[in-house]
């Protein structure tokens, strides 16, 4: 059962009765999940790109600061400083500022947009120093796949929290919270503003929260009465949505759909692409048993000096060759027949034989 709350508008949407498996939920209407077509649009991040991975240790990371961004950290703690350091130390430039400070102005902010924004932890204003390794050259940082990786951390931080004693997750939020506003339309706010790219920038408006329920007990009775119906399986399809992405963000959806192991560092979890199959408007059957990475979650940067590209080679060959890895796919004769007969209940089964009957 999910422990933690989903916060939309401020307000805390319970999804016990969302069951977690793997790293899904499980509604009334199957199974969800964010993918990497959500972190693809939401947040605009690369996908189809390298592993971000490599080493997370350094013999002086003093020596790494005062390289790359000039000033060294008083504090360096287990390899991870203060977020709020790098924003006194390094300010904006001006516009008599050396192309040098600029591309050392230029690896702090990304490097505090990944602590304190797309990666963050529990500490909420700590960065680790090994992201800043990835920034040495700008070029190189821009063919990664830090969509994946951004996905890998949410990922791991909602499973950990499923566990009853947890109080705090980490991860890009954001993108939970976003993606949870696209696919439950009913509890979201209203805004009268027109969709922009990357898409979460959607909520940067001014909204209106006047008909969305405050209380835990009535957003519970929504969910149980209308996800059924009105879960938003594909929101993208919007005509009024797909005009703003970028031409090049449509040329690959194969991408999306691979069900390949997800590498970040110390991190690996399963991108289930054939367990939400109805959200890349196809066919959803009878998934096979999803992926156990229970000996995979016990891994983690505590494990100094480990050489993680070849620790996790296996997995960073497949996510190498993740075109090999794309489920079946078989596109529906009409909504009504998104799943398997096998997969609904016997009301749904019925529902769907009226269907093919029409």
């Amino acid at each position: 059962m999910v422990g933690e709350l989903i916060h939309l508008d401020n307000k805390h949407i319970s999804v016990d009765q969302m069951t977690m498996r793997g790293d899904t939920f499980h509604l009334p209407c199957g199974e969800c999940t964010i993918t990497l077509e959500d972190v693809h649009l939401q947040l605009g991040l690369l996908v189809d790109g390298y592993v971000v991975t490599g080493s997370a240790s350094s013999t002086d990371w003093g020596v790494v600061c005062y390289e790359l961004l000039g000033p060294i950290p008083d504090n360096i703690n287990g390899g991870r400083i203060e977020m709020g350091w790098l924003r006194d130390t390094c300010p904006e430039p001006d516009n008599d500022s050396t192309e040098l400070k600029r591309i050392r102005y230029a690896r702090a902010y990304i490097l505090e947009i990944i602590g304190g924004y797309l990666m963050s932890d529990w500490s909420q204003n700590l960065v680790h120093l090994r992201w800043l390794l990835k920034l040495v050259d700008f070029r190189a940082t821009g063919e990664l796949s830090w969509g994946s990786a951004v996905l890998t951390t949410l990922y791991k931080e909602m499973c950990g929290t499923t566990r009853p004693n947890k109080v705090k997750i980490g991860g890009c939020l954001s993108l939970l919270q976003s993606w949870a506003r696209f696919h439950f339309p009913f509890l979201c706010s209203r805004v009268d503003h027109p969709y922009t790219f990357p898409l979460i920038t959607r909520w940067n408006h001014s909204a209106s929260y006047v008909g969305i329920p405050t209380s835990l007990e009535n957003i519970r009775l929504l969910l149980d009465q209308r996800s059924e119906l009105e879960f938003q399986w594909t929101p993208y399809e919007d005509p009024a949505i797909r005009t703003v992405i970028p031409y090049e963000f449509l040329q690959n959806l194969n991408v999306w759909h691979v069900k390949v192991p997800l590498v970040n560092y110390a991190t690996v979890e399963m991108h289930q692409s054939d367990r939400v199959l109805r959200q890349f408007k196809f066919r959803l059957p009878i998934p096979v048993a999803p992926e156990v990475f229970d000996d995979e979650h016990k891994v983690d940067l505590l494990q100094l000096h480990t050489d993680w590209p070849r620790f996790w080679s296996h997995y960073i060959e497949m996510w190498e060759n993740c075109y090999d890895y794309i489920p079946a796919r078989e596109s529906p004769i009409v909504p009504e027949l998104a799943c398997v007969p096998e997969y609904m209940t016997e009301e749904e089964r019925r529902r769907q034989i009226r269907a093919q009957r029409e």
